[in-house]
């Protein structure tokens, strides 16, 4: 058995089949739930007013981690830090409790049902208990009675899933539109009224720029910020030797200069742009954010094939500035806002003439003529998909439903992209190939149905932990 376990190819079947088996038929990853850290008196923190004892946090943690391990196999080390298992945890926590509720029960009998039908325990067809139990120990690590005891709540929640989703239907429209999503092309000409096409004569005055700053003071507010020194070096060697020097020399500075590693400061950055010089580093933000304080040093870091000791300078948590540090970002958002207002009011014009025009003669529109009378901008799309990014405009999908309106000449209302403002036409449309459509239409409509009830899922999972009260 051991021999068989080794093998590549079969702990890979093993694993995909006790993720079929672990993990239920729904997915709440990104529900999002608060973190929880209540560790007084036995407790990890209460649901619905009721006590969590640190017993049940743990096993709930462990059932989430062992999905984990087997929805990314290998990769799961390398993921781990992205992943919010303490959440999770207590996602499963309230859907236990919830089905607790509604009196959900699973029998010994169909426990013992599904472990047994599960192909990678059987032998010549029949189950194996060796075969249980080596997989178990070698491969997820487990005990038996924890491993059923998870089974027996991933059915229960299963079940709970059942009762949530079993009223959700598709229609023939709804898998036709999620269809063409997926499959159909459009190409564009469209109308762009830009507001950075506008700011030419925008000078806002101080007495201006303060009633501004007063009046939106929160806009300016600055975000929790960090000041960093760090240590790096291609070898592990010298940094290792800098974190020892460290305590004799004091400053980080000195260390990295008597080693030969290079020595850099960040400057302030708001926690959620990238660490300048590093980029973005989940490690080193978990280390600032949660563990060191001013003057504290990491242990070495190996991130992305470097290495690092990090010294947190300062914490600057958030704070509205004075008007003076912020003029030039209230200078900016006010040239932002006029010119955006201006690009709006010259699309607009651009668009009642139209609509008047259209009346008397659709064929008459001509946006190149209009684009050149409203000082406007005018191009075209090559063929995208929904959910495609378009050059230079942006996300596709609001163009993309307001196309799907559109008849021959018809052209939009105007669309607020980040951009800017725009009125498209229909250039081209590639349609769906409806022979193909109607020979993959039932698997398909499967696969619509299923998306369309894990998203009610995890909407009631989120409605549910807002009643539970989590603390």
């Amino acid at each position: 058995m051991l021999k068989i376990l080794r093998n590549k190819k079969t702990a890979r079947k093993v694993w995909i089949v006790l993720a079929l088996l672990i993990v239920p038929a729904f997915v709440f990853w990104g529900a999002g739930s608060l973190v929880r850290d209540k560790k007084e008196m036995g407790t990890a923190g209460k649901i619905f007013g009721k006590n969590v004892s640190l017993l049940e946090y743990r096993d709930a943690y462990n059932a989430v981690r062992a999905q984990a391990q087997l929805q990314f196999g290998d990769n799961f080390s390398e993921l781990r830090q992205y992943l919010d298992l303490e959440n999770l945890a207590w996602d499963r926590l309230v859907l236990l409790y919830e089905a607790k509720r509604r009196k959900i029960k699973v029998s010994d009998k169909e426990v013992i049902e599904l472990i047994r039908s599960v192909p990678i325990f059987q032998k010549k067809g029949r189950f194996d208990n060796r075969f249980y139990s080596e997989t178990l120990r070698y491969f997820l690590r487990m005990q038996p009675r924890a491993f059923e005891e998870q089974i027996r709540q991933n059915i229960t929640i299963s079940k709970l899933y059942n009762q949530i989703t079993e009223n959700i239907k598709v229609t023939d429209e709804d898998i036709r539109k999620e269809y063409q999503k997926l499959n159909e092309e459009i190409s564009l000409t469209y109308l762009a009224a830009l507001p950075a096409d506008f700011t030419k004569g925008i000078y806002p005055q101080e007495k201006e720029m303060r009633e501004y700053f007063e009046n939106n003071s929160v806009q300016f507010k600055q975000p929790l910020s960090f000041n960093l020194e760090y240590a790096v070096s291609d070898s592990e060697a010298k940094i290792k030797e800098a974190a020892n020097l460290l305590p004799k020399k004091k400053k980080l500075e000195l260390a990295a200069k008597d080693t030969g590693a290079d020595f850099n400061k960040t400057g302030l950055f708001a926690q959620s742009d990238p660490i300048p010089g590093i980029g973005w580093s989940p490690e080193i933000l978990e280390l600032i954010m949660t563990k060191l304080k001013p003057g504290q040093f990491s242990e070495p870091l190996n991130i992305d094939k470097k290495f690092y000791i990090v010294g947190l300078i300062e914490r600057r948590e958030p704070y509205i500035p004075e008007f003076a540090q912020a003029k030039d970002k209230v200078k900016e958002a006010m040239i932002k806002t006029e010119s955006a207002k201006i690009a709006k009011e010259k699309i607009e014009a651009c668009l009642t003439k139209m609509q008047s025009d259209f009346k008397i003669n659709p064929k008459t529109i001509d946006f190149t003529k209009l684009a050149k009378e409203f000082s406007l901008k005018t191009d075209s799309t090559s063929p995208f998909k929904f959910g495609s990014y378009i050059e230079g405009i942006g996300a596709s999908d609001n163009f993309w439903a307001a196309a799907q309106k559109l008849k021959e000449n018809e052209f939009s209302p105007v669309i607020s992209m980040p951009s800017g403002y725009y009125i498209i036409k229909t250039k081209s449309k590639t349609p769906i190939d409806e022979k193909k459509f109607a020979s993959e239409k039932t698997e398909f409509g499967k696969k619509i149905l299923a998306q369309k009830q894990q998203e009610s899922f995890v909407k009631f999972t989120a409605e549910l932990k807002q009643k539970a009260q989590m603390r």
